[in-house]
């Protein structure tokens, strides 16, 4: 059962995604800002990250940048997840080391495609 760390301050939608992934087959688990999302990463050892951006304490494009310097945390699938909907928003989450992005409110079957499209491609 792949485990999916939820990175997101807003508490409706942790809720609501952690519930529908749960549904889904996924094991999940949660961190509320950039930083905790660091130190759960080596506790929760997750298969995938859905990362929000705008966090307290350390914002997602520099919690994916710490993760990406990391040998250990490199590869791990991270998509963003964001509000932030403008010309080139998608742009700057890949430049950040994101794998893919998706815009909120979240769309959840287009959701499931990309992380079960980055899951396969992680297990090559």
């Amino acid at each position: 059962m792949p485990k999916i760390l939820i990175v997101e301050d807003n508490e409706e939608n942790w809720d609501m995604l952690s519930r529908r992934l749960q549904r889904r087959g996924f094991e999940v688990a949660i961190a509320i800002d950039g930083l905790k999302a660091l130190e759960m990463v080596r506790a929760a050892a997750p298969d995938l990250i859905l990362m929000d951006m705008n966090l307290p304490v350390l914002d997602g494009w520099e919690a994916t940048r710490r993760l990406r310097t990391d040998p250990a945390t490199a590869k791990l699938p991270i998509i963003a997840l964001t509000a932030h909907g403008m010309a080139g928003d998608r742009e700057k989450s890949l430049a950040a080391g994101c794998d893919d992005h998706h815009t909120k409110p979240v769309e959840f079957p287009r959701l499931l495609d990309q992380i079960d499209g980055l899951l396969n491609r992680a297990k090559g």
